[in-house]
């Protein structure tokens, strides 16, 4: 590729040249890049070139990491060898050309000019020092199908391997002998048979090993998220306002998101940009504001397949499996050849050579779709209002999302996104059913017109915060969700209020009152002793800002009463402060183990009175020194590539930084551990749309 003059973004525009005139880029006063053009395709060519220009690093190594060539590009470690293992088997992008050629023609120039404007900017400055540092200083020129890969993998990290890590879970539960009772307690929407022998038999494959998830874990994942609309007659300036604050990984430099603002003659879109796909993930135009949450949508599906010989089982015989070679190629070493395993069921986690019951995973966006999530993220920057923004988004397939709408026009709407799979009646989803027997199979996926949505509603108020809406559609995609408690809350600020502003929403956005320490504190604050730790608890406020000692010891105390609950009469403690500490499963799932211990009496209680059992957990919780809340709660903001590896003073981390919020409430200042490495999810953007405004 020929070398162009160097130019970066600095104090002074750039000017670009495109295909329809000028394309001119600034940053302005808060460091936002603004990119001004005549056509969308040269308005993308524009955020391409930003992209290279701003977050190089973040594009080309989530590449990397998603081609499985990290052991080959950066350095031949085992924890690298084993990520690239883990991204070749899962193959997030098998029919690439397929989903090229099935975008909507305008979305195609749209992306073509968006990857020639990065590797512009990559043909004059070359990579990053970190890159030259370990020795990748030719780049392969950035593409299409990059572009779709990231847009895929964007629907599984995070979202759908979270259920798939708590199905494998409900599996190992009953194979460390927790009962059926206890089971369907905890997990109401396990509708299935539960086969316990045959859960017993199944093999489990062993975990990414610490230092590959961590890798893993630098790519962009969503893990929770609150947004929130109210019609124009609960309003001040008699027009809707729209919220969102989308939960992500915050410990991390950069944020995974870019701001960016963007010209068109007649209309300017401002919000936040992934670095590696073109258009706008949320944000607002002229004429309508959108804003996302995970939704929760089981997208899997996991069947026991019983194997040997290289085969697995039917009704009528033995079958061969597909066989997948893929190369793995090692820096300074030699390659590595791993051989993958996949049937109508589709991959499965285990060796079939060796006899046994192995799992296979089916994620309902493994193939066959992408392309018009695309065409939704294009065409966004000229849809006129909320009906036809819920028509777009709800033909998205391969990200499941709840989003809110509001419009100029004054409209305000809902629309779940993602396919799931049509599973028989009485089938839920939730546990690994026998592959052989046919009456457990799927029949392709639900309807998106039956999807979970509601367009003006009669109260004037959306809010979504991850938890069950499966009442607002004709299919019923959750099955495991967040507990409703931060949306529960927003209602009730929104229900308060008939002159809500700006300023009114931006409160919101900083709320730190639980309703989840509401709830227990009912039960808890009887029970409580008269020291000097009990009067501090009971006495607290319920809310969660960083000099809160209450915040402190009612979190001491939810912990211990979970170990003597579900630790002591049902998973074991280890078993408890793993998935409390060093998984994301109870920060994803925590409402669950709540609803138990709100019931007067429970298969988990193993025959006590659970007043008796919150006394213990009390007892326990409080034996602590009191200290302020955000003195348990400090993170560092670690960089992408060096994090925690380099003196601090060079520059690379920053911090330590405070989380204020818990996981009940609306802003959640979730820390925990995933494979030994500290992380987390808290709000990484948030945005207030007041469409009585307009934007310049």
């Amino acid at each position: 590729m020929a070398r162009h003059d160097p130019m970066k973004l600095k104090k002074k525009p750039v000017n670009l040249a495109g295909n329809n005139g000028t394309i001119r880029i600034l940053r302005n006063a808060h460091g936002i890049p603004e990119i001004s053009a005549r056509t969308v395709p040269d308005l993308m060519r524009g955020l391409g070139w930003v992209h290279a220009n701003d977050r190089q690093l973040q594009t080309l190594l989530t590449r990397i990491l998603l081609q499985g060539r990290a052991a080959e590009l950066l350095k031949g470690n085992h924890a690298l060898i084993e990520i690239d293992t883990y991204m070749r088997r899962m193959n997030f992008l098998p029919d690439a050309q397929e989903q090229i050629d099935a975008l909507a023609p305008d979305t195609r120039i749209a992306m073509d000019a968006y990857v020639a404007g990065f590797n512009q900017w990559m043909a004059a400055n070359g990579p990053v020092f970190e890159f030259k540092l370990m020795g990748y200083r030719r780049p392969e020129p950035y593409a299409v199908a990059d572009c779709l890969r990231l847009g895929k993998v964007f629907g599984f990290l995070g979202l759908a391997d979270v259920q798939a890590e708590m199905e494998k879970f409900i599996v190992q539960a009953v194979q460390n002998g927790v009962d059926e009772p206890q089971l369907r307690e905890l997990f109401p929407y396990l509708t299935d048979d539960i086969d316990i022998e045959l859960l017993k038999q199944v093999r489990l494959a062993p975990p990414l090993v610490p230092e590959a998830v961590a890798w893993r874990n630098r790519l962009p994942r969503f893990n929770a998220s609150n947004n929130w609309a109210v019609a124009g007659r609960r309003t001040r300036s008699g027009f809707p306002i729209l919220c969102g604050d989308p939960h992500l990984e915050v410990n991390r430099l950069p944020n995974v998101w870019q701001e960016i603002v963007m010209r068109l003659p007649g209309n300017t879109l401002l919000g936040v940009s992934i670095p590696g796909v073109p258009g706008l993930i949320i944000g607002r135009s002229r004429h309508v504001a959108w804003s996302a949450t995970y939704s929760y949508m089981d997208m899997l599906d996991y069947r026991i397949e019983r194997c040997r010989e290289g085969k697995y089982y039917r009704r009528d015989g033995w079958k061969p499996f597909s066989v997948r070679e893929e190369t793995i190629k090692v820096k300074n070493r030699p390659d590595r050849k791993i051989q993958v395993y996949e049937n109508e069921n589709g991959l499965l986690e285990g060796d079939p050579n060796g006899e046994g019951d192995y799992l296979a995973l089916n994620w309902s966006g493994a193939r066959g779709c992408g392309a018009r999530d695309f065409d939704t993220l294009i065409r966004m920057i000229d849809t006129p209002d909320v009906d036809a923004a819920m028509g777009l988004f709800c033909r998205m397939e391969a990200v499941s999302m709840n989003w809110v709408f509001a419009d100029a026009r004054g409209n305000i709407g809902y629309q779940m996104s993602g396919r799931h799979f049509k599973r028989p009646q009485g089938v839920s989803g939730l546990l690994p059913l026998p592959a052989w027997e046919e009456k457990y199979n799927s029949s392709g996926f639900n309807a998106p017109e039956d999807l979970p949505c509601v367009f003006n509603p009669p109260e004037g108020i959306i809010a979504t915060a991850n938890q069950d809406l499966n009442y607002l559609g004709r299919s019923y995609p959750i099955n495991l969700c967040m507990g409703s408690y931060r949306a529960d809350r927003v209602v009730q600020l929104l229900e308060s209020h008939s002159d809500i502003d700006a300023a009114f929403m931006k409160d919101m956005h900083y709320d730190l009152y639980s309703l989840q320490a509401e709830r227990l504190m009912k039960i808890i604050a009887p029970l409580l002793p008269d020291t000097e730790n009990g009067r501090i608890l009971k006495s607290w406020d319920l809310r969660y800002p960083a000099d809160a000692k209450g915040a402190m010891l009612f979190e001491s105390v939810y912990r211990s009463i979970i170990d003597v609950v579900f630790g002591d009469y049902g998973f074991g403690r280890d078993v408890v402060g793993h998935i409390f500490s060093e998984t994301s499963l109870f920060n994803d799932y925590y409402a669950n183990f709540d609803r138990i211990l709100e019931k007067p009496s429970s298969a988990w209680f193993g025959g006590q009175s659970r007043e008796d059992l919150f006394r213990q957990g009390i007892k326990e919780g409080l034996d602590v020194n009191a200290t302020c809340y955000g003195q348990t709660r400090s993170v560092v903001l670690s960089h992408l590539f060096f994090g925690g590896q380099l003196p601090r003073f060079l520059g690379f981390d920053r911090g330590p930084v405070v989380l204020p919020g818990g996981r009940a409430t609306i802003p959640q200042g979730q820390i925990f551990k995933h494979a030994g490495r500290l992380t987390t999810f808290s709000p990484g953007y948030r945005m207030i749309a007041d469409m009585a405004t307009q934007v310049d």
